[in-house]
């Protein structure tokens, strides 16, 4: 078995058997992208997931019958995390293409915002 990062793995006869086997590709070519991200705790959340959405949107290659959308994650010792999430049909024009220009355009709609940065308390 191949995957779709040129990986190839020997599947035994009796995993497919008995397991569970995960075809990515037998009945579509759809593919869901998860990008992860931290915004400052300081950082309104409504907004930071706004941007995130609005800066996928554009990308040529992003399913519009699926809805993009951005999630809280988890809180971070110096930021919010978040994970964007959307779907793409053509994962053989590879993915790294339309993760880059999704971050790129939500690192210049959020330039204002400030990074997130670790911090400590010292007692």
């Amino acid at each position: 078995m191949v995957t779709r990062d040129g990986k190839e793995y020997l599947l035994p006869n009796e995993d497919k058997i008995t397991g569970q086997v995960v075809n990515w590709s037998r009945s579509n070519e759809f593919v869901r992208i998860d990008l992860s991200f931290g915004a400052s705790y300081d950082d309104d959340p409504h907004e930071v997931r706004q941007i995130a959405v609005e800066a996928a949107m554009p990308a040529g290659r992003v399913l519009k019958e699926w809805p993009v959308v951005c999630h809280i994650t988890g809180f971070g010792d110096s930021s919010v995390d978040y994970v964007l999430r959307f779907w793409i049909r053509d994962p053989a024009e590879g993915l790294m293409s339309v993760r880059g220009s999704s971050i790129w355009r939500c690192g210049m709609r959020s330039r204002r915002r400030a990074s997130p940065s670790p911090s400590r308390n010292a007692r």
